[in-house]
């Protein structure tokens, strides 16, 4: 919703430096997951859990499930310099203090522990630091300090693959008890308010934000980087776009012809509409909607 809002309204300074600082902590935990792909199938990973336990919230960025084994990871696309001074952690640059990821850390793993507790569970944990940016410096850190720097981050996914396999129905329904635990809403992030009217509107470029403005034979151009997509293609993402937006509004052609701001006729957008979701009611109060999927059966718990 940020990136959404950042592209179609100036956004207050704290949201705009909130919505800056998840992108690049985001970018920094796709990085990882793309690090943990060659792990055997054996290992069982969670991402982005949002967990309460005695009516506190606590998020963690990856969990690992190996062997006998709890991995938790805090990954920190963090770039510069940084130092150590009296357990307290500092800007080089700056000369700032900022908060300790190692105490955000400790803090995941005393609450999961608790967790785990309530669940029936009694297993190891092992939390880690991912310092996940190879231009990230840190001084005068603890020989003993739970983390992983860029330069060794190889040799410990190495390691991770020789950890022996364990009984892994346990392990699945464990991750199926974390999975059912999360929470559906974020209370950390605030989203600004915003009505549709404040809102730019059009269709915009999906690698520089730029607008893209109608060229011949079915395809947008990008008014900044040049690049062309499929009338279709923009027509829907933008359609998505809208829905996160305003969830409590209908999707009619009409109202994708003016959030798309004029391009593409009504004729065209329908068409869109018609062949990608469900149409609802008649004439002018005729709609559209997700076509709806197959409802699971759930029977005691268990699903057919």
């Amino acid at each position: 919703m940020l990136r959404f809002l950042s592209r179609r309204l100036e956004l207050p300074l704290k949201n705009e430096n909130q919505y800056l600082h998840l992108e690049k902590g985001y970018a920094g935990e796709l990085h990882f997951d793309r690090e943990l792909q060659d792990l055997p199938d054996s290992c069982i990973i969670l991402n982005d859990l949002l967990l309460e336990n005695s009516n506190t919230h606590f998020q963690i960025d990856t969990l690992l499930i190996a062997g006998d084994t709890i991995f938790v990871f805090e990954v920190k696309n963090y770039e510069g310099d940084y130092y150590i001074e009296n357990e307290r952690w500092y800007s080089l640059l700056s000369k700032t203090e900022i908060k300790s990821p190692l105490l955000q850390l400790q803090r995941s793993e005393t609450l999961l522990r608790g967790l785990l507790k309530e669940f029936g569970y009694h297993l190891p944990i092992k939390s880690h630091l991912i310092f996940i940016n190879p231009g990230f410096q840190l001084y005068q850190a603890p020989i003993n300090i739970p983390a992983v720097f860029p330069s060794q981050l190889k040799r410990f996914l190495e390691k991770l693959k020789t950890i022996p396999n364990a009984a892994k129905s346990r392990n699945r329904k464990l991750a199926e008890q974390l999975n059912a635990s999360c929470l559906k809403e974020n209370p950390y992030v605030r989203i600004p308010e915003y009505t549709y009217d404040q809102l730019r509107k059009g269709i915009l470029c999906d690698s520089c934000s730029s607008f893209l403005t109608p060229l011949t034979q079915g395809y947008l151009t990008c008014e900044g980087c040049g690049s062309k997509e499929k009338v279709d293609t923009a027509v829907l993402r933008n359609v998505k776009e809208f829905a996160v937006l305003f969830p409590d509004r209908k999707i009619t052609t009409n109202t994708i012809v003016d959030w798309c701001g004029g391009i593409g006729s009504g004729k065209v957008v329908q068409r869109i509409l018609v062949r990608n979701y469900e149409k609802k009611g008649r004439g002018k109060a005729s709609f559209y909607q997700q076509a709806c999927q197959r409802e699971e059966k759930v029977n005691g718990g268990q699903m057919d």
